[in-house]
């Protein structure tokens, strides 16, 4: 890969700390970023992530099984309609969190997902690594960010400010999966964004 490669990424809820996993390897390579309700501050974890700290805290059989819940049909339309405003909702097409669960049903899937409410555990820890990135490159950056995320809080989003000064704060009344209700509007916003900070 040539050094020279530079790219904008932009993250998202578990893509989040994935993409700045991918910063930390090549910091210079990233020539800005695009946060939609992807988090990296602790103070953006909202209570709805009180039983996933009490796993990271005692892995036990118990309190694994205790986050089994959320993982049904009603919990998966959950994360797409919580928080959208009711005359929203009819926006939100219902195939997606259909095709989610009907995905979520294969042989083990569950297990697998309670795995990763396990490992997210890691993504918190590198939260301090994540924010010296910001510190220390300083790249353009647009928060564009749903303030109804009942899973990620305003106090998330406009922590990006501590560490990154000139960003980009912008708070939609939308919630976790943005642009499943705003997705031309973001579409716009990520476009000038991107036109103001690479040309």
């Amino acid at each position: 890969m040539p050094s020279a490669l530079r790219y904008a990424i932009y993250i998202q809820d578990y893509g989040a700390p994935v993409g700045l996993r991918l910063a930390l390897e090549r910091p210079h390579a990233i020539a800005a970023l695009i946060t939609q309700n992807g988090n990296a501050y602790e103070e953006g974890l909202s209570p709805l992530w009180a039983p996933l700290k009490v796993y990271w805290a005692d892995p036990s059989t118990t309190n694994r099984e205790a986050l089994r819940g959320w993982l049904n049909e009603a919990g998966v339309r959950l994360q797409y309609a919580a928080g959208v405003a009711d005359e929203q909702v009819e926006r939100l097409a219902p195939d997606s969190w259909q095709l989610d669960w009907q995905l979520m049903q294969r042989p083990g899937n569950i297990d697998m997902q309670l795995d990763l409410f396990g490992d997210y555990r890691t993504n918190v820890e590198l939260y301090p690594r994540f924010q010296q990135f910001f510190r220390a490159s300083q790249p353009p950056t647009l928060v564009l960010w749903g303030k109804n995320d009942p899973f990620f809080t305003v106090a998330g989003a406009r922590a990006f400010r501590r560490d990154i000064p000139k960003a980009q704060i912008e708070l939609v009344d939308g919630s976790h999966f943005l642009l499943e209700t705003h997705g031309p509007y973001a579409a716009d916003r990520i476009r000038a964004f991107l036109a103001g900070s690479l040309s």
